[in-house]
């Protein structure tokens, strides 16, 4: 976990060992896991370390995780970014949506063996979630690899608060796609603040943070039923 350690330390987090020992849990539970269920591609501890944990954490260094915010990661699958924010920072108020049940299934029964409260995962599409009394519930959303981001706006600005943000986690120079999708987070009630390159050390920026600020309700017409955003994405 030394890898881990001193790449959060890099980004200005710090890890005691009673977090680096919940880290240590979770990457075993994971590739445990892993051999009955397609989780993760990435399967050597340390790649898991660098490319899954430390990636996972990059979004506190935007300095919007306020004390006790409510965080929403749509999409979570084996639980990036959500399981590594709640580890990293216990007092988050955590929900982890995802569309398939046994992923679901791994990411309660994780969350239970690390000890964690205040986190839960729900078998929904995000587009279900957000016609639900999720819609406009969370200080934060965050998305990782998901989807497009003309797309994601649709699944994840409905769920934040006027006045939160949704985190969209890209890979390098994501400013062409940012630009394509500004149409669809402007009908969402949401406006671009920042793109920010995020380097992990040694191999250059691994990805980029896009933070989108939600600055008004999302219309009731949002998001559209599930399966029409990424069908017909807002141009």
């Amino acid at each position: 976990m030394k890898t881990l350690e001193l790449g959060a330390s890099r980004l200005g987090l710090a890890l005691g060992e009673e977090q680096l020992r919940s880290f240590e849990l979770y990457e075993r539970l994971l590739l445990d896991a892993n051999e009955n269920m397609n989780l993760t591609a990435i399967t050597e501890p340390e790649e898991v370390r660098v490319k899954h944990f430390l990636d996972s954490l990059t979004p506190l260094t935007t300095g919007l995780f306020d004390i006790g915010a409510s965080v929403a990661d749509v999409g979570a699958g084996a639980g990036f970014p959500s399981l590594p924010l709640k580890i990293a920072r216990p007092d988050l108020k955590m929900t982890m949506l995802d569309s398939l049940g046994k992923r679901v299934d791994f990411l309660n029964k994780t969350a239970a063996a690390l000890g964690f409260s205040d986190i839960r995962a729900i078998h929904t599409r995000a587009e279900d979630a957000a016609r639900t009394s999720l819609r406009e519930n969370f200080d934060i959303v965050v998305a990782r690899a998901v989807a497009d981001l003309s797309v994601l706006a649709e699944y994840a600005l409905p769920l934040a608060k006027a006045g939160g943000f949704f985190i969209a986690m890209k890979g390098p120079n994501p400013e062409r796609e940012a630009a394509e999708a500004s149409a669809a987070i402007n009908a969402m009630g949401g406006r671009l603040r920042d793109i920010r390159a995020v380097s992990l050390g040694g191999g250059g920026p691994v990805h980029s943070l896009c933070i989108i600020e939600k600055i008004e309700k999302t219309p009731s017409k949002y998001p559209r039923k599930a399966g029409k955003p990424a069908k017909e994405p807002i141009k």
